[in-house]
């Protein structure tokens, strides 16, 4: 079976991260999207939060699963098996960093973990979690940025009321 896992913060989930779920999970037998915590943000969602919005936006993808995990990445890979990490690029500056990260990865797994990198949907490459809570937090329209469920959960944690129009 091939498995890869795909792992972010998803604060919030877009429409650019689902863009990349939908292909790798066409690729993979078995995709887990793992949501990490980064010490170097501060989320508007907590990890369950954000467990349960990727559980609901890919409940009709058989086979995707969504966990969590706190700790190496190189560490859940070996402890699940799994081989492969995915990985979205919007732009040539997410490269670098990106590169940077999977050689770490390699070197720390060994060399039993490598990345595969994914170029987001060009309708979707101006797209980042930062912009949207930005945009929502002056109650701007997020609507082509993610589901409706999520703008509204996003508007709510920034007390802003949207009127249906």
């Amino acid at each position: 079976m091939k498995k890869a896992i795909y792992p972010g913060s998803f604060d919030p989930i877009t429409f650019g991260h689902l863009d990349i779920i939908k292909r790798a999970s066409n690729i993979f037998d078995e995709l887990t999207i793992l949501v990490l915590t980064n010490v170097r943000k501060t989320p508007l969602f907590s990890a369950d939060e954000r467990v349960k919005i990727l559980e609901e936006v890919t409940k009709d993808m058989p086979n995707v699963k969504v966990g969590c995990f706190d700790g190496l990445l190189v560490d859940y890979a070996k402890k699940n098996d799994v081989h492969v990490v995915i990985r979205g690029l919007r732009a040539i500056t997410d490269f670098e960093y990106e590169l940077q990260t999977a050689q770490t990865n390699r070197l720390l797994s060994q060399g039993s973990l490598d990345t595969m990198f994914l170029t987001t949907s060009l309708e979707y490459a101006y797209l980042s979690s930062t912009t949207v809570k930005e945009i929502a937090s002056f109650g701007g329209d997020i609507s082509k940025c993610v589901p409706d469920f999520v703008a509204q959960m996003i508007f709510t944690k920034y007390g802003v009321v949207k009127n249906e129009q």
